[in-house]
């Protein structure tokens, strides 16, 4: 126990440290975005930032890795906070956490396996590309000197870690060009644009709502769905740090530590968050590998606001734009074309279909389980192939049956079969099959009464353990 605490949280004292300053800096204009975006005060999204990170720096279960406000659950706030205010937000906040807290407890992460890889490479590009389609409004058709802001941030980023290996880059372009934006007077879009922050540290509060079932009803689908996607983003980032540290984190405490987190975010006045990838990558990227990484990042947010306030509403935003930017490019997984012509072509498809679904909807869920979704039927649609050789001697005809039978394959199974013989002795050979459903016992019981109707003798032989349990429940054919 001790060995683990000192492991994943005192082994990278400074790059853990450094790299969550850098991840405060950049969680600022983002968390006041989100806060926009689901219609709420900027406080509420930068509240909740801190509230999260330090939460999930304690009971989280990927060390390393940021949680935070993000744009995939402000997105769904939306319609709740247009109709019923912030204090019905801060109720389905809570309810979130209750929920993706029992989902931990019962082991959601095991899901996990069913996520196939080209699911996961779309997954990565699609918020690789979202994270650059979030910066083109700070950027796009505003200045000259905004363009060359964000060119020389991106010159830093990049070249910086050639020559200077101690601090992280984007650290280092946030420094130098706000001082020289401040130094120059320059006219520059400045995150103090982005809305108001107020110096101030959340307190606890109760929701000033009725508690009742009207309530619940309320707001119980928009905390389902928060959960969801929230569980769903935060699994599949934690499986992402996991390849880019090469080490393993336990999904399900994860699960549970989203859950605590943003059950006490909404009692300090947050929206809901959950892992943010573009974040995530950040503190890897500049060093951050332990759980100190994600405390400094929220702590530090915090101590920005609260002691530097004025300061940090002066940071020029195409710096910010060019870090993100640089983070959506290292995002994105280059591989992915030659992966296009080298993978199965429905592996190929699977990956396209997520990334255009997500980038089309701006919702990493609706991408990742229209992805799933089109796999499983891709995958039903190959094994639903059977085969069936015909044997005939004597007076006996032998069927020898290679394939899965199940609800897509029956068909085929029925009509592969010549009804027209009469006083025969029919053998099905089940040796390379299995019966898995009750659709292919329906399907076994027809085709066996029909060669009963011209007096025909049907056998079936070669059937496993659980086929042949399954047929002796449903079936109602006499085999």
């Amino acid at each position: 126990m001790v060995e683990t605490m000192k492991r994943e949280w005192f082994s990278n004292i400074r790059g853990d440290i450094l790299a969550g300053i850098v991840v405060a800096l950049a969680l600022i204009p983002e968390a006041i975005a989100f806060s926009i975006i689901a219609g709420v005060d900027p406080m509420v999204g930068l509240y909740a930032s801190f509230s999260i990170a330090v939460i999930i720096s304690f009971v989280g279960g990927r060390p390393g890795m940021i949680s935070a406000a993000t744009g995939a659950m402000a997105l769904l706030m939306v319609p709740l906070v247009r109709d019923h205010g912030l204090e019905y937000l801060l109720a389905a906040t809570i309810l979130t956490g209750i929920i993706q807290l029992l989902l931990g407890v019962f082991k959601i992460a095991k899901l996990m396996k069913f996520i196939p890889r080209g699911v996961m490479i779309g997954f990565v590009n699609a918020l690789a590309i979202l994270i650059f389609m979030a910066q083109v409004p700070h950027f796009i058709g505003i200045s000259n000197l905004t363009y060359i802001y964000v060119a020389i941030t991106l010159l830093i980023v990049y070249i910086a870690p050639k020559f200077i290996k101690g601090v992280p880059a984007p650290l280092i372009a946030i420094i130098i060009l706000t001082s020289v934006a401040l130094f120059t007077n320059a006219d520059l879009r400045t995150v103090g644009d982005l809305g108001e922050i107020s110096q101030t540290l959340p307190v606890f509060l109760i929701p000033d709502i009725p508690f009742n079932l009207e309530t619940l009803m309320i707001i119980l689908p928009y905390a389902f769905a928060l959960a969801i996607v929230g569980l769903l983003e935060s699994l599949l980032t934690a499986s992402i740090v996991d390849d880019m540290t090469d080490t393993e984190s336990d999904k399900n405490k994860e699960s549970r530590g989203q859950g605590i987190a943003n059950i006490i975010n909404g009692f300090f006045g947050g929206m809901a968050g959950c892992a943010m990838i573009g974040q995530s990558v950040i503190n890897v990227k500049s060093g951050g590998r332990g759980r100190l990484s994600t405390f400094v990042a929220g702590s530090f947010l915090m101590f920005l606001i609260i002691v530097l306030g004025d300061l940090v509403v002066q940071i020029p935003m195409p710096v910010l734009v060019g870090i993100m930017i640089m983070v959506s490019i290292s995002t994105f997984d280059w591989s992915s074309f030659s992966y296009l012509v080298k993978a199965p072509r429905t592996d190929a498809i699977v990956m396209v279909v997520t990334v255009a679904i997500v980038v089309i909807t701006n919702d990493l869920s609706k991408g990742v389980l229209a992805g799933v979704l089109l796999s499983a039927i891709f995958f039903v649609a190959k094994i639903s192939n059977i085969k069936l050789t015909k044997k005939a001697k004597d007076n006996t005809i032998s069927y020898y049956l290679t394939g899965q039978l199940f609800f897509a394959s029956v068909d085929d199974f029925i009509d592969a079969f010549d009804y027209d013989v009469k006083d025969k002795k029919i053998i099905l050979d089940f040796s390379n099959s299995h019966v898995w459903d009750d659709s292919a016992v329906g399907a076994i019981d027809k085709v066996v009464l029909k060669y009963q109707e011209n007096d025909n003798e049907v056998i079936l032989k070669g059937l496993n353990e659980k086929s042949k349990r399954m047929i002796d429940r449903l079936a109602v054919s006499d085999v």
